[in-house]
């Protein structure tokens, strides 16, 4: 598949696309839930796939009740997270091949994401990846969260792209709808959610995965 226009710049998310964080999240509010003597359904988690902290917060109380000590189920989630995560948080597959092409192009490259610059030090850091691009957006840099644009248009401004000729590279509904309202050419790459028909309207296009995206960006002339 060609993509609709010239690529001039690529902005990626984070979490789910670059590094496989999304199970291990889960893995923790898991581990977390247990410990209040909850459980941690799969659907409440894929809710919260793509939203800022204070916004899942609120759809965790939502689902627990108002006497849900929000403060403990916090502190479990982070604990566990820190536990899982000292063994390495992979990367998802293609990553590395993807920002070759980039390089081998000079297209310039972001991440626009809902996590913390701690989390993108952490995540991006362990594998080398954080000099890699060329602005990173993360959750303090952020007027609005997704799927509001923001993200995505202080991204494309920190590229010195237009953010039409920006391609956007997400995994969750939140990420496309956020890339989608930029006005960028936005590909789906699934993580733990499926692809809705919404989705299939936003996006131009559902990849496997970034080894697809990378494919379609050597077929650019």
């Amino acid at each position: 598949m060609l993509l609709p226009r010239t690529v001039k710049a690529v902005v990626f998310d984070m979490d789910g696309l670059l590094v496989d964080t999304e199970q291990v999240v889960f893995e923790a509010m898991v581990a977390a839930a247990s410990g209040s003597g909850r459980e941690m359904p799969f659907a409440l988690f894929q809710r919260l796939v793509g939203l800022p902290g204070h916004v899942s917060d609120l759809i965790v109380v939502e689902h627990f009740g108002a006497d849900f000590d929000l403060a403990v189920w916090r502190d479990g989630v982070s604990r566990h997270f820190t536990e899982i995560a000292a063994a390495g948080i992979a990367l998802k597959t293609g990553v590395v091949e993807l920002l070759d092409v980039l390089d081998a192009r000079a297209l310039p490259r972001a991440v626009a994401t809902s996590s913390t610059r701690h989390a993108v030090d952490h995540s991006l850091g362990q594998h080398g990846l954080v000099e890699r691009f060329g602005a990173i957006i993360s959750r303090e840099l952020q007027t609005h969260h997704k799927p509001h644009p923001d993200p995505f248009l202080k991204a494309a401004a920190a590229l010195g792209v237009a953010p039409e000729d920006c391609l956007a590279l997400e995994d969750s509904h939140n990420g496309v709808r956020a890339a989608a309202a930029a006005g960028m050419m936005t590909i789906m790459v699934p993580d733990l959610l499926d692809p809705t028909e919404e989705m299939h309207g936003l996006a131009v296009h559902i990849a496997q995965d970034l080894h697809e995206v990378r494919a379609m960006l050597e077929a650019q002339r």
